[in-house]
């Protein structure tokens, strides 16, 4: 199985996503932020870092690139796609997820080893986990703050669609605690914390991460 990873200027996280990729047992993809097209990849990362240097708002000017043109419609056609940090930014202002992501509340950037909560087992992104299960992942962002309106807080909690609550404290002041969301169909997965940074042994608190893209594998596999 493909898995594309998309580069935009300023992207961090790519090959620590395509590592992962590998580690899972898929192939992964580098896709460029100018491509017109997807070159046939079976699942999509939006990786971290700071796209365009995050100029005007986090992931405002990469959701115009020319790889989304393409990306938008497979996404909401059943292209499973995760977005890390900033690639969950990317995907709030492509409007694929709801909500947006805002400074954190003490105005700091924060990097820390964060405990998580798994709420929905059943995305394309998250079949290998256990709902309730405790997951340790590192984190690391300046504007991660989950908000949204009260009626879509009210709509993601009723619909299920909140895939990860952080435990302990609220590192970023995130709204009802979400750490990452789901769309509708649960092919789009949107989350803070960075997995891809925790699927090694001795690299990153736990291996927890590794189970996101065995999770994407292991759902491509059985569609």
């Amino acid at each position: 199985m493909k898995i594309g990873v998309v580069t935009f200027p300023g992207s961090l996280d790519d090959h620590d996503s395509q590592r992962a990729i590998r580690l899972a047992g898929g192939k992964a993809v580098s896709l460029w932020h100018a491509d017109a097209d997807l070159h046939g990849v079976d699942a999509v990362v939006l990786p971290g870092g700071f796209s365009y240097g995050d100029y005007l708002r986090a992931g405002a000017i990469a959701r115009f690139a020319p790889v989304m043109d393409k990306l938008v419609p497979a996404a909401q056609g059943g292209l499973p796609v995760l977005g890390i940090c900033n690639g969950f930014q990317v995907l709030c202002e492509s409007h694929l997820l709801p909500g947006a992501l805002i400074r954190n509340d003490h105005r700091k950037f924060i990097c820390t080893d964060q405990r998580l909560r798994v709420e929905n087992d059943s995305t394309a992104w998250t079949g290998d986990f256990e709902s309730g299960q405790e997951i340790l992942i590192a984190l690391k962002n300046g504007e991660g703050g989950y908000v949204a309106d009260e009626a879509t807080l009210d709509a993601l909690e009723g619909e299920g669609r909140v895939a990860f609550r952080y435990l302990g404290a609220n590192p970023n002041g995130s709204y009802r605690d979400i750490a990452g969301i789901t769309n509708e169909r649960g092919n789009v997965v949107g989350l803070m914390p960075h997995p891809e940074h925790c699927v090694e042994s001795g690299f990153g608190p736990s291996t927890d991460g590794l189970a996101f893209f065995t999770s994407v594998l292991h759902s491509l596999v059985d569609a």
